[in-house]
């Protein structure tokens, strides 16, 4: 591992560090994984966010070796015999995207496979599935980016995406091919452009979900529930105001939500809590534009005819206690919407999600500098630690890897037959509980990035657990656990590389095998 570590230091760039890394994993799958785990806060940024949005934008480019499926809309009619003659005999669990809406950087087509990959390495490293039985899948759906018609390196189809009534159709076909073929098999949709007609149409009939609506809302739902706790603040006085209103804003906003119903509020009220702000400025029922049906829960009806365009005028107008960025423009969050934040809160709840980093609506630093060093922070990208005012501060990175590694794992070992929505809300609970007493004393949001195989193992358990509540495990053995059996059964499901030969290793033990052999030869 040292002299891995010793090569990837020598490459300048983080595109060559990610192409280093991918070659080492598919080469030499075992060391690859020993290597991650044991240097997860410094090597996950480069298998996954943000540097794997600068291999999807060049993966045609940088294209080595097949890494998963393709399936294209010409095998319509067909999707079942491409699946039935795919090599894997035994796959828990696949995640599958049509490109069309990979991080903030839009429609990248097929070159959005660099997503299914990172992420299952991720499920891989943090939760221990073992790499024999994922699949990372894309599908070749066409694309509206006519710069890819143009790229002569560009490996997809060159016509324009499918309507959604044609995706539907598609999808109908491939969800029961991948069912028939791996009964059980736990189904991640990710980054669709809108993700929320398959999570409604296939979540009660497949053991699915959706990490961009479902899994960004429990893991930054986890950080709200920390951040709450640390400003002290009654959840009926808090007021959010969400820079982004698209599929990742709604889902984030209605998790948080349920939280706030759960803490005493009627859903009216909670839901109340939320102004969201799109390109239009606040999102009201009589803004006079056609709202996407997802806009229609949080959109405004107390305006009294007011139309309020910019987020500067939003934060004045609500006087928020938490803003929240997934609007993927980078630097929205300025010194003066930041300022106001600090004045008008002793703890002002700062979170920009938005990947990558160049979508992060503030860095770190500017969240602390422009509040005075007051602000409860957590970003969607990693930021560096910051020393101010002569002390030391660590930001919190609310990263979906916390939860959906423990989400996927726990699906699969209770077999559940679907993901629910308690079953998410559970996984957002458990984080929220997984600090240590000196993380809590620290006021950090999330735990060790280091420590992420140990959260999963909790947020596993606690996906398990409201599986049986809900009568939908069929492993019904698991039942009769107590939570430290359940937590050491998960230990033992999970895949260790370290427990696991290199090729390096296999290829050392057969040459001493042949040498003792030869020598033992010899002797005669």
């Amino acid at each position: 591992m040292h002299a891995c570590l010793a090569q990837l230091a020598l490459k300048t760039s983080p595109i060559e560090k990610y192409t280093y890394l991918s070659d080492l994993r598919n080469t030499n799958v075992h060391l690859f994984y020993r290597l991650v785990v044991d240097n997860m806060k410094d090597l996950t940024p480069l298998i996954y966010t943000p540097v794997v949005g600068e291999a999807c934008i060049k993966w045609s480019e940088i294209y080595r070796q097949p890494e998963g499926l393709y399936i294209s809309y010409s095998d319509r009619g067909n999707i079942a015999s491409v699946i039935q003659n795919w090599p894997q005999p035994k796959v828990e669990i696949t995640v599958v995207t049509d490109g069309s809406r990979i991080l903030g950087l839009g429609d990248l087509g097929i070159n959005g496979m660099g997503i299914p990959v990172g992420k299952l390495a991720l499920y891989i490293a943090c939760a221990g599935i073992h790499p024999d039985n994922v699949l990372p899948l894309t599908l070749d759906l066409g694309t509206n980016n006519k710069q890819l018609w143009d790229d002569p390196l560009y490996m997809g189809s060159r016509r324009e995406k499918i309507t959604p009534e044609e995706e539907q159709e598609f999808l109908d076909e491939l969800m029961a091919a991948l069912s028939e073929k791996w009964p059980g098999i736990v189904i991640q949709f990710e980054d669709f452009k809108n993700p929320f007609p398959a999570l409604a149409r296939y979540r009660d009939t497949f053991t699915c979900f959706n990490d961009d609506i479902q899994g960004t809302g429990s893991v930054v739902l986890a950080g709200v529930i920390s951040a709450v706790r640390e400003t002290k603040v009654p959840v009926k006085e808090h007021r959010a105001v969400f820079m982004g209103a698209g599929s990742a804003g709604v889902g984030v906003a209605k998790q948080i939500v349920e939280y706030f119903v759960k803490e005493g509020l009627t859903e009216d009220e909670a839901r109340r809590r939320f102004w969201l702000v799109d390109t239009k400025g606040l999102v009201t029922n009589d803004r006079g534009d056609k709202l996407a049906d997802h806009k229609i829960y949080f959109s405004r009806d107390d305006n009294d005819g007011r139309q309020i365009k910019s987020l500067a005028e939003v934060v004045e107008y609500v006087k928020p206690t938490i803003l929240m960025g997934l609007s993927t423009i980078g630097g929205i969050f300025d010194e003066h919407i930041l300022n106001r934040m600090g004045e008008m809160n002793e703890s002002p709840i700062i979170f920009p999600l938005s990947n990558p980093s160049s979508k992060s609506e503030c860095t770190y630093e500017e969240a602390m500098r422009h509040t005075g060093g007051r602000a409860v922070f957590a970003s969607g990208s990693p930021f560096p630690s910051l020393d101010y005012n002569g002390k030391t501060y660590c930001p919190g990175q609310g990263n979906n890897m916390y939860v959906f590694p423990g989400i996927g794992l726990g699906a699969i070992l209770c077999k559940a037959v679907n993901i629910t929505q308690e079953m998410i809300y559970a996984s957002a609970v458990s984080l929220s509980t997984s600090l240590t007493p000196e993380e809590t004393e620290k006021n950090w949001l999330y735990p060790d990035i280091n420590r992420i195989r140990d959260v999963s193992v909790i947020v596993a358990r606690g996906v398990i657990r409201m599986a049986q509540e809900q009568g939908l495990d069929r492993e019904i053995m698991l039942r009769d656990l107590s939570d430290a059996e359940l937590d050491r059964y998960i230990q033992t499901r999970m895949y260790d590389p370290k427990a696991e030969k290199s090729l390096v290793e296999h290829e050392i033990a057969a040459f001493a095998t042949k040498q003792q052999q030869a020598n033992g030869a010899s002797h005669l």
